[in-house]
């Protein structure tokens, strides 16, 4: 009897970590390079993982022309010149923004004290910039975020200062939205109060009712992880997808809700194909189908999709976003793991081994 309870017992302790050991926000263990069962994504022509882009989600080359210049010469006027050439209203001045934080962040990160001065000579030699304002509060965002625990008094010191910069960007660009859309990280490392969070967003709504940037980074207020709660989220990510024009890429935004709630152990068995999300990775694709192939939201949508594909096994639907998207991994869901270059590298060699298992090959994938 006593063997039998003994067994019992490590029986519902395999059934609780298992799931915990395969599996922690979808994270799957990949299988050797060299096995006999590992798959080779070099034959589809993708890129190795070291020469995988983590800064973008997808191609621009403008950016990328800007950031060698930038970063060779330490001067900011390139970069000044690209942002301010760069529509105000559309989704692609907000990823530069982020870029250009980025690339100062992690110079700063290589070296203390010295990397990225150019931003910081950008901002003493040209206050008045609009751009440097925008970048430099984005800047001060990621700073928090990356540098700081969520909570602690350099965290809110940071944001404190960053709220002031997105003010005085937001002053310097009064039709521009980018400056609000910062301050959403702001609000939700302060914890405004949802009549805070309101006045904030009724200003970016004013001037970019669509802007899919904004509604992920306002989606993540409304997580349960945050200030509001699954039922919270879902209902805006839902509101935003109804009332979202045709061929907005608004229409995929429930899937963000899902992932935004993704349980930390999984043991449910088919959970990715429940009905709540089937109906939202449906709802994903059929936004990429209806949407302008060079929307610059188009990428983040694909990258999302390839973990859900993935886990539902759809082998063949993954791998046609992965042809697609394939070199660049700023975006969720492998910006949110410490290496998301590997972390992509994983789900890629993944879908090409389901691919190929179901008798594909890159004969058979369309490019």
């Amino acid at each position: 009897m006593e063997i039998l309870l003994f067994l019992l017992a490590m029986c519902m302790l395999a059934a609780v970590i298992g799931p915990w050991v395969m599996r922690r926000r979808g994270g799957i263990r990949q299988v050797a390079p060299g096995s006999p069962d590992a798959a080779d994504p070099d034959t589809y022509g993708f890129a190795r993982q070291e020469e995988l882009d983590v800064r973008m989600p997808g191609p621009d080359q403008d950016l990328l022309d800007v950031l060698d210049v930038v970063q060779g010469t330490q001067q900011w006027r390139a970069a000044s010149q690209l942002l301010a050439g760069t529509p105000k209203e559309g989704e692609v001045r907000w990823q530069r923004i982020q870029a250009f934080a980025g690339a100062a962040s992690l110079e700063l990160a290589q070296q203390p004290g010295r990397g990225g001065s150019w931003l910081r000579a950008w901002r003493a030699e040209s206050p008045k910039d609009a751009g440097g304002a925008a970048v430099h509060a984005e800047f001060l965002v990621q700073q928090a975020w990356r540098s700081s625990a969520a909570g602690s008094d350099d965290f809110r010191i940071i944001l404190e200062e960053a709220r002031t910069v997105c003010g005085e960007a937001a002053l310097l660009a009064p039709g521009d939205p980018v400056p609000y859309i910062v301050e959403l990280a702001v609000a939700r490392g302060l914890g405004y109060t949802p009549e805070q969070f309101d006045q904030l967003w009724a200003k970016i709504i004013d001037r970019a009712p669509a802007h899919m940037g904004a509604h992920i980074a306002a989606l993540h207020f409304h997580s349960e992880r945050w200030h509001g709660s699954r039922k919270d989220a879902e209902a805006f990510a839902t509101a935003a997808a109804a009332r979202a024009p045709q061929g907005s890429l608004l229409a995929a935004l429930p899937l963000f809700a899902v992932y935004e709630h993704l349980p930390e152990v999984n043991l449910v068995q088919g959970f990715y194909r429940s009905q709540v999300v089937t109906r939202a990775v449906e709802g994903a694709m059929f936004a990429v189908h209806a949407a302008r192939q060079d929307d610059p939201m188009l990428a983040h949508v694909r990258h999302l999709l390839v973990l859900f594909l993935v886990h539902m096994e759809r082998w063949s639907e993954a791998m046609h976003q992965l042809v697609r998207i394939d070199g660049h991994v700023g975006a969720l869901p492998w910006t949110a793991e410490a290496d998301p270059a590997a972390q992509y590298t994983v789900y890629r060699a993944l879908a090409v081994a389901g691919y190929e298992a179901n008798g594909g090959s890159p004969a058979t994938l369309p490019h």
